[in-house]
């Protein structure tokens, strides 16, 4: 059953759900995925995948106009035992966790020079994090790695991204047997940058992946996670954080196919909002396919708007073609600070800007708590708290 809960009165939430069966159907009529750019018409921003996307501060990156003229400087730290790699288009493991779904991932897929292959071997326990740090210093660039957890693994992936830009990119999680994968994607940028990404990951049998994607930075920035089966007993969990400023467009778009039978996957994604023209879209796909018996999956988006002139459009769709499964569903809600938890605060002595403050941090402090990296955790508390600064 699907859910929709606490829906305030003229949310732009209210009306996505009610278009959510229809938008489910346009996107199975999208075109398929693709590695070539020649198999996806330059979007017009009519499309379902394209409708809330400002096309024209992309950059270029949807019509083929953008062209690799930037510097991205990257550094991987890594410790003992994992490989990291340049690699030619060739090797097998390039496209294996997924296939471009839009112009502008097959546009990165066809303009990258060399990929990036960061292999954590069979049955390696790590006890510190991999580290990847992205600092855009100008122009385009397109990029395309590939992180390779093979089995029984245990692994946790920092990706940082700093600095300005103009940047698409794929990034693969390959997740072998029985492994363990945790990833934290960062969208730090400048305020002019523009960041589209999508990301694959193909969760194999007994496999468990978690992913935090927080976004703060940049013009637009427009990620598309999606994720898939290998086998069965895979587990996925989607947090996402985002905190959308005056002018700001930040979308994610996630997809989870299950595609083996008796896998889970949970998703749970938090905003907040301020400033005139801040506007956070959130798209929550979920396709439940035959095959995929025992299936247990939820969804959640939560928006919090701190000021007037923000915008939210929150779409969760749950697609099921078998009746044999756990459980299904989704909630989506947008609005305002709670009256009753400001009232409760003031009423014991906390003066109205810091229960405000106090509220917000609350609202995040679930999904902060899943880094699980503690210097990345006090970078993104302080990152709130001087975003809160400016608004309550």
């Amino acid at each position: 059953m699907a859910e929709a809960q606490n829906i305030p009165a003229g949310s732009t939430t209210a009306g996505a759900i009610a278009v959510a069966a229809e938008s489910t159907v346009a996107t199975r009529m999208s075109a398929p995925p693709s590695f070539d750019v020649a198999d996806f018409p330059v979007p017009n921003g009519r499309e379902e995948e394209w409708r809330f996307t400002p096309l024209a501060r992309l950059k270029g990156l949807h019509d083929g106009t953008a062209v690799a003229d930037g510097t991205m400087k990257a550094q991987i730290d890594a410790p003992e035992g994992v490989t990291v790699e340049s690699v030619e288009r060739g090797d097998a493991r390039i496209g294996k966790a997924g296939t471009p779904v839009d112009r502008v991932a097959a546009q990165a897929f066809a303009s990258f020079a060399k990929a990036t292959v960061v292999t954590v071997p069979k049955e390696t326990v790590l006890t510190e994090p991999v580290r990847v740090t992205l600092h855009g210093e100008g122009g385009t660039t397109f990029g395309h790695t590939v992180f390779d957890v093979q089995a029984f693994a245990e692994a946790v992936i920092v990706i940082d991204h700093t600095g300005d830009g103009v940047r698409a990119a794929n990034v693969d999680f390959l997740v072998g047997d029985g492994a363990k994968l945790t990833v934290v994607s960062v969208q730090d940028w400048d305020d002019t940058a523009v960041h589209c990404s999508q990301h694959n990951t193909l969760v194999g049998r007994d496999a468990t992946f978690k992913s935090i994607v927080v976004t703060f930075g940049g013009d637009v920035v427009r990620l598309h996670p999606r994720i898939s089966y290998a086998g069965p007993g895979g587990e996925a969990e989607l947090f996402g954080l985002y905190f959308t400023d005056a002018g700001q467009h930040q979308e994610h778009r996630l997809l989870v196919t299950h595609d083996a039978p008796h896998c889970k996957s949970n998703v749970v994604y938090k905003g907040a909002l301020q400033g005139q023209d801040a506007h956070a879209v959130w798209i929550g796909d979920v396709l439940i396919e035959k095959t995929a018996e025992g299936t247990d999956t939820y969804e959640m988006n939560r928006n919090l708007v701190l000021t007037d002139g923000a915008r939210v459009d929150s779409v969760p769709n749950l697609e099921i073609e078998t009746g044999e499964i756990v459980g299904a569903g989704h909630a989506s809600a947008t609005g305002r600070f709670d009256d009753e938890q400001l009232f409760y605060l003031q009423a014991r002595g906390i003066p109205a800007d810091e229960a405000r403050r106090l509220v917000v941090r609350g609202f995040f402090a679930e999904l902060v708590q899943q880094i699980g990296v503690d210097d990345i955790e006090e970078r993104l508390l302080a990152k709130i708290e001087t975003e809160l600064q400016g608004s309550v």
